[in-house]
């Protein structure tokens, strides 16, 4: 029966190939639409996870400024200042605390011979190295050792090489900062770096030699990340940890700041999936269209076959074969335009392949791009949406020519 059905469809499509060829262009224009659109969008929100991913998706940064508000018989505009003990007392309250850092800055005169630059220059602890993902491209990171033993050691950033050495090998120098010896014993890869951002200039020593370059018995900021607890929870206990032992007030925001990549992200991925949603109702009305295009053609079919549709039915066919018999017609439309439209929507998204996004702003950066990829889960997607427009398309035709009265269709000229 289904074969029937089947060469009853293909025998009625051959009878106005133009027409029915019209037809499949415009299912095969909308879902293509549906499947670029969807890819754009999954595209998209992987470009803003690669984003976060490359600064450390799961870093929290805690800085010291002023107090804003009155605390007790304090007035405003006392300065806060971490120490150890601030230090400690984050990785003590903090549940599911993987890595904690303190951080100490200088901008600092480097030297290597003759050439002599102003970098930034970080005084870290190795763990770090996990809260902003960093990677290698030579040699190897600080560890606990460099700490401990005071080591003149340096990690340098890779803008910082070129303009340092040149080309010339690095791992193994000595680099001069303001005036210390550090010997570098690894080069950070590439960072996605927005305009005259210091991440690729970044160098980088153990936070117990940064005392040879400065005073660190205050600390610039603590970083740390913490994965299975809610962002807010976080923050505010953050605050009334770092409010109670310095004496201001928890509600005093401009005492303590906490950046929180992982909410930031959060609030990226709220856009990313409105997008998402746009774009996908918008390659819905588009396919939709194409389903109207279908509608109208089937019902022109109905028109012109009523006499054949009387004839069928004087023979003893039923109603619901007439509706199936329309139905498939329209549904094969949509199974051939659909393929077609599938089959063009990889070929342009394999032509087009990227599409600039963050790399228009930042060097380094094309893993924050658009990359247009028809992914299993937008082709099940489409081809819901797909079958639901071939349906509602071919129904409404189906029913007319199912409830024509066989009498009348025999009377039609």
């Amino acid at each position: 029966m289904h074969r029937d059905l089947l060469e009853q469809a293909y025998s009625a499509m051959r009878h106005d190939v133009r027409r029915t060829l019209l037809t499949m262009l415009g299912m095969a224009w909308g879902i293509a639409t549906v499947v670029l659109l969807l890819s754009y969008g999954d595209g998209f929100a992987h470009a803003i996870d690669n984003i976060f991913e490359s600064f450390g998706a799961t870093a929290v940064g805690v800085f010291p400024y002023r107090t804003s508000e009155q605390a007790g018989g304090t007035k405003a505009g006392v300065a806060v200042r971490f120490t150890n003990d601030d230090v400690e007392l984050l990785r003590n309250v903090i549940p599911l605390v993987r890595h904690v850092s303190r951080e100490s800055d200088k901008q600092s005169n480097v030297q290597n011979g003759n050439r002599s630059f102003t970098f930034p220059v970080m005084g870290i602890d190795p763990p770090i190295y996990d809260i902003w993902n960093l990677q290698m491209a030579e040699g190897r990171f600080l560890n606990d050792q460099d700490n401990l033993s005071h080591g003149l050691f340096a990690v340098i950033g890779s803008e910082a090489r070129e303009k340092l050495f040149s080309g010339m090998p690095a791992v193994g120098e000595s680099i001069r900062v303001d005036g210390v010896t550090f010997q570098v014993v690894g080069v950070a890869a590439p960072r996605m770096q927005e305009g005259d951002d210091d991440d690729n200039r970044s160098v980088y020593i153990p936070y117990n030699v940064m005392d040879v370059l400065k005073d660190n018995h205050y600390i610039d900021g603590i970083w740390l990340d913490s994965q299975g607890m809610d962002h807010d929870k976080l923050t505010k206990t953050i605050r009334e940890s770092l409010a109670l032992a310095h004496g201001f007030k928890p509600s005093d925001e401009r005492a303590v700041f906490v950046f929180d990549a992982q909410k930031q992200l959060s609030q990226f991925n709220i856009i990313s999936m409105g997008l998402k949603i746009l774009l996908g109702f918008i390659g819905t009305v588009t396919l939709g269209i194409g389903g109207v295009g279908l509608m109208n053609i089937m019902l022109v079919s109905v028109t012109q076959r009523t006499r054949e549709i009387g004839v069928e039915k004087a023979l003893g066919a039923r109603r619901r074969d007439i509706l199936f018999q329309f139905l498939a017609e329209a549904l094969v439309i949509t199974a051939v335009g659909g393929v077609c439209g599938i089959l063009l929507s990889y070929i342009i998204a394999v032509s087009v392949g990227t599409l600039t996004l963050y790399s228009a702003l930042a060097s380094h950066a094309s893993a924050g791009d658009i990359h247009l990829v028809v992914a299993p889960k937008i082709l099940v997607t489409a081809t819901m949406i797909l079958g639901l427009v071939g349906i509602a398309s071919g129904m409404f035709p189906a029913v007319r020519a199912a409830n024509l009265d066989p009498i009348e269709a025999l009377r039609y000229e």
